[in-house]
């Protein structure tokens, strides 16, 4: 026998809503309470409910297809990102298409590839945002990008990068630091620059000075490198993201300078394994679900509003684990 395909009609049902409200959720209008969106997504989960989107292409004439621009697939953040939008894109009913830029003339590129699949729009991602911003934005092409400073012509969804550094700080300072080394990300990058922001206003809120700056790539061997270059006398080192800080421990290790006994070590983003380095790292939480979800959300309202529809900003969170501690 054949299972028939589960409608609009019993998701509303379900939820106890109209059969417009449900439409709008699918299409992720602005125009739903969060308890009610809440309610509607459990129960097209629920009863199992994929919004077809060959019916709807010919209905509005869109491909309910949303491009992602990167400009790298190796790093963590950026393969984090990638899943969280594709996973709320799909909960919406859309399909996803990758393609990478590493450079001004590859973003056009991009975008006039995503253009010819017929995308409705598309989510710049992390590093690639630092071309989007200095591009003209594409004709006929609804952009949100991710990680950038405030720009009219598209969308914004960021973590609170600044936020998190500032609460790394305040942590190793609360533990009786007199002031924290910083290894940042690379200069042409907004969340590094935003991380750097953060440690430079905490460390000016408890009159401490900022010199302590070294710079890395985002990988665990810049992060090693890095470590062997930390000053004889720091104590407490805020590291940009937990693959430099992998690296940190490391180097810390072999030269004989326990963490966190020696020098205490703080990292960004909580990846998978930050819980099973050696010590056990303390972390600025990312949420890249929510982030993945808001992008995909604010890129579909945008398609639906056809334009820009303003900016959101996703709190982070201090991880503690076993790689701070009061200095001796």
């Amino acid at each position: 026998m054949t299972q028939r395909r589960v409608s609009m009609a019993d998701v509303a049902a379900r939820a106890g809503v109209s059969g417009q409200t449900v439409s709008r959720v699918v299409n992720g209008s602005p125009r739903v309470d969060p308890a009610t969106r809440d309610r509607v997504e459990a129960a097209m989960a629920a009863l199992g409910y994929r919004p077809h989107r060959a019916a709807r292409a010919l209905r509005t004439g869109r491909s309910q297809t949303l491009g992602l621009v990167v400009s790298t697939l190796a790093t963590v953040g950026n393969s984090r990102m990638l899943q969280a939008v594709a996973d709320a894109a799909t909960a919406r009913g859309y399909a996803t298409t990758v393609v990478t830029a590493g450079g001004r003339d590859a973003l056009d590129d991009a975008f006039e590839r995503l253009r010819d699949q017929g995308a409705d729009g598309a989510i710049v991602l992390n590093e690639a945002t630092a071309l989007a911003t200095g591009a003209e934005a594409p004709a006929g092409l609804q952009l949100v990008v991710v990680d950038s400073p405030p720009d009219p012509r598209f969308s914004i969804v960021q973590s609170d990068h600044a936020g998190g550094a500032r609460l790394a700080v305040e942590h190793l300072s609360a533990l009786g630091h007199r002031t924290v080394h910083h290894l940042a990300g690379p200069g042409s990058s907004f969340a590094a620059a935003e991380r750097e922001r953060g440690w430079r206003e905490a460390l000016a809120g408890v009159g401490a000075p900022a010199s302590g700056l070294l710079r890395g790539d985002w990988t665990a061997g810049s992060g090693y490198l890095a470590g062997l270059a930390l000053p004889a006398d720091a104590t407490a080192v805020f590291v940009a993201n937990d693959q430099m800080a992998l690296g940190m421990l490391r180097a810390l290790a072999e030269t004989g300078r326990d963490a966190p006994g020696a020098v205490s070590v703080v990292g960004f983003d909580d990846v998978a394994d930050a819980a099973q380095y050696r010590p056990p790292l303390t972390t600025v939480r990312q949420d890249f679900d929510l982030l993945g979800e808001r992008a995909v959300a604010a890129l579909v309202a945008g398609i639906e509003a056809g334009g820009a529809v303003g900016a959101e900003t996703v709190p982070t969170t201090l991880i503690v684990r076993e790689s701070t501690a009061a200095p001796r």
